[in-house]
């Protein structure tokens, strides 16, 4: 299995760029260049395909066909500036007072008013589909653009998540992929105002150095990871949509941290399919194939999805994803809980 998924990363590998801005490699520019690409580079799991033609048995809670791991990356608790004027802009466009007021007046009523604390609101969508999700936060200081947020602020509500059944993760600084240190501190933080120890991890801006940043994490102590994804499009990077432990070819050896793959981000999902219907095909041939080879399918949505005007229809997508999975009869839940029957289950591996 494991030269299978070695072979399959450095096919992969010759789709991807050199890297953006931030060091995260990328592959097509658009919808477009996706369709002029031989789909089955991105948006078939070729490594996954072969194991399940080989025998490769995968039993899933209550006997489900499939998994969706639902996943939110906490960038920003307090709109930017920036943000906020676009919120307001399209409150006026839309003529919904009740926007404007919330968006406009946040920082003269509180922090505690602020838009983008809206965990309640997102586990709420997902528990009426029977669903529940991971939401990673930040504790680094450092960000290229600018600070986020102080961890201490969200003490309450991260208690409050757990309390329900979700998961707390942490969003690894932009600099702390390779740097085992910097992993420490913001474990720790995090920890400190959690009060409990935390398992998950996927690092900002998507940034993994293969093969060492998994090293790092699970020195560090964390259970998994869930970076391995594309930056600007949809799919499977690495050709599987089963979880994973790494393959250290020096030693022969399979690291101890499972990867949880990501498959599609919201941002991602509409910069390269251009509009809601593209976004929603492209989805459900993502999920329909993790149904096929019944596999794992990841999705990241931001939570200030949920709570600007301009981006309606992103979360509109959102449950209509929910949606479609319940109805398909999967096993939607959150990273901890794949992580936790993955590592105890007999897989099968041909």
């Amino acid at each position: 299995m494991y030269e299978s998924i070695k072979r399959s990363s450095e096919q992969w590998n010759r789709f991807t760029s050199k890297g953006d801005e931030f060091g995260q490699h990328s592959c097509v520019d658009s919808y477009c260049d996706l369709k002029r690409h031989d789909m089955k580079d991105i948006l078939l799991p070729d490594v996954s395909r072969k194991l399940v033609e080989n025998g490769l048995k995968v039993a899933l809670p209550d006997e489900k066909k499939f998994g969706v791991c639902l996943t939110h990356d906490i960038d920003d608790i307090y709109p930017p500036f920036h943000h906020t004027l676009l919120s307001m802009y399209h409150s006026v466009k839309d003529a919904d007072l009740k926007e404007l007021k919330k968006h406009s007046l946040w920082r003269i009523n509180g922090k505690e008013r602020s838009p983008y604390l809206n965990f309640k609101q997102i586990m709420d969508i997902e528990e009426a589909f029977g669903a529940k999700s991971s939401f990673y936060f930040l504790t680094a200081e450092k960000d290229p653009r600018r600070f986020r947020y102080n961890i201490e602020d969200v003490g309450t509500y991260m208690g409050d998540i757990v309390d329900r059944g979700w998961e707390v993760g942490l969003h690894g600084g932009y600099y702390s992929f390779d740097n085992y240190d910097s992993m420490i501190q913001e474990k720790q933080k995090l920890e400190n105002v959690l009060g409990k120890s935390v398992i998950g991890f996927r690092n900002h801006y998507l940034r993994l150095k293969i093969n060492n940043s998994w090293e790092m994490l699970s020195k560090a102590g964390f259970k998994y990871d869930t970076t391995l994804g594309y930056n600007n499009v949809v799919g499977f990077r690495n050709g599987i949509c089963h979880p994973f432990w790494p393959y250290e070819p020096v030693t022969g050896k399979t690291l101890d941290i499972l990867e949880i793959p990501l498959n599609i981000m919201d941002v991602a999902l509409f910069e390269c399919a251009g509009s809601f219907r593209q976004a929603w095909e492209l989805s459900k041939q993502i999920i329909d194939t993790g149904e096929k080879y019944n596999g794992i399918i990841t999705l990241l949505w931001h939570n200030n999805i949920y709570s600007s005007p301009h981006l309606k229809e992103w979360k509109k997508l959102y449950v209509k994803i929910l949606d479609y999975c319940n109805q398909k009869n999967a096993w939607i839940t959150n990273c901890e809980d794949v992580y936790k029957w993955w590592s105890s289950a007999d897989i099968d591996y041909p």
